[in-house]
């Protein structure tokens, strides 16, 4: 049995679980911002099906309600959310990148092969942001079984 988590930790509304909301929000707001700066030109790129710049668009909304569910809520199932959004997101850019995979029914075939500072920037913030919301998931659930 491990020792329990200093009460600091264990507080939904204390200030380290406040500080890892905040966070985890800043990263899937950088992610949002930048699927909405490239929509346009992926619409462009990957015209079929849905298109590619609709999927950026969905991909923005998806993360900004995300990101205010985990401020607002700071509950397992808003940082269960925010994990899932944000690793999805960083598990399609890899993907785009390193595997050339076929369209899937209404979703175009996004193989593009390099990296750029939109792209990375974006790929940096989904993985911090789904790892911390991991991490959020394992302080909460460790705070709510001790209680």
């Amino acid at each position: 049995m491990s020792s329990p988590a200093p009460a600091i930790v264990r507080a939904r509304n204390g200030p380290v679980m406040i500080g890892l909301r905040v966070a985890i929000a800043i990263g899937l707001a950088i992610d949002a911002f930048v699927h909405f700066q490239l929509a346009a030109n992926y619409q462009l790129a990957f015209p079929g099906g849905i298109g590619g710049g609709n999927l950026f668009r969905i991909q923005a909304v998806v993360a900004i309600l995300a990101a205010l569910h985990v401020l607002v809520r700071g509950s397992r199932l808003s940082y269960l959310i925010a994990a899932v959004v944000a690793l999805s997101a960083f598990a399609a850019v890899v993907l785009s990148v390193y595997v050339q995979l076929p369209a899937i029914g209404p979703i175009p075939a996004m193989y593009e092969p390099i990296w750029f500072f939109e792209k990375t920037l974006s790929a940096v913030a989904e993985g911090l942001a789904g790892v911390l919301a991991i991490a959020g998931l394992i302080l909460l659930g460790r705070r709510t079984r001790e209680s």
